[in-house]
């Protein structure tokens, strides 16, 4: 089995601050070693959490990002700082959930790349966000993102 190599890494192994907005996030990547194998990468995050851009008020989201790597993956400790700097971020639904996926096809050049962001709703409203890179290359297995509609009480 190959060795990652880690060398350009500048988080993972060591006490990292939290970056304070998504933007001065930094994204790591680490080469694929298995470069020219398409296969499904996905990242679940289930307690998103994001700022009313008006209000201040806490945004709660269940976001599934799935990918299908080139040449690299995207480290998973840089990953997660990237999403908790939306913390204390003021933007809508759909700017945090389509800024997650253009940073990351930035970073990785994936042959493909989706995220569904499936927000909680505040005002009775559930915004739900999907986005992705074009149509899925044939033959990859894609599992269902597994997240079920917003019912409420019906």
């Amino acid at each position: 089995m190959p060795t990652t190599d880690v060398s350009n890494l500048s988080m993972l192994g060591s006490q990292t601050e939290s970056p304070k907005s998504p933007e001065e996030a930094v994204l790591e990547r680490v080469p694929s070693s298995h470069a020219g194998t398409e296969y499904v990468v996905r990242f679940t995050a289930p307690e998103f959490t994001s700022l009313c851009p008006m209000t201040g008020q806490p945004d709660f989201a269940h976001i599934v990002i799935d990918y299908i790597p080139n040449d690299w993956l995207v480290e998973s400790k840089s990953l997660k700082l990237f999403l908790h700097a939306f913390r204390n971020h003021g933007a809508f639904h759909e700017d945090c959930s389509i800024y997650i996926a253009k940073r990351l096809v930035e970073l990785l050049d994936p042959k493909w790349l989706r995220i569904g962001a499936y927000w909680y709703p505040r005002g009775g409203i559930p915004i739900d966000v999907f986005w992705q890179t074009g149509k899925p290359p044939e033959g990859v297995w894609l599992p269902d993102q597994g997240v079920a509609t917003y019912r409420g009480r019906g």
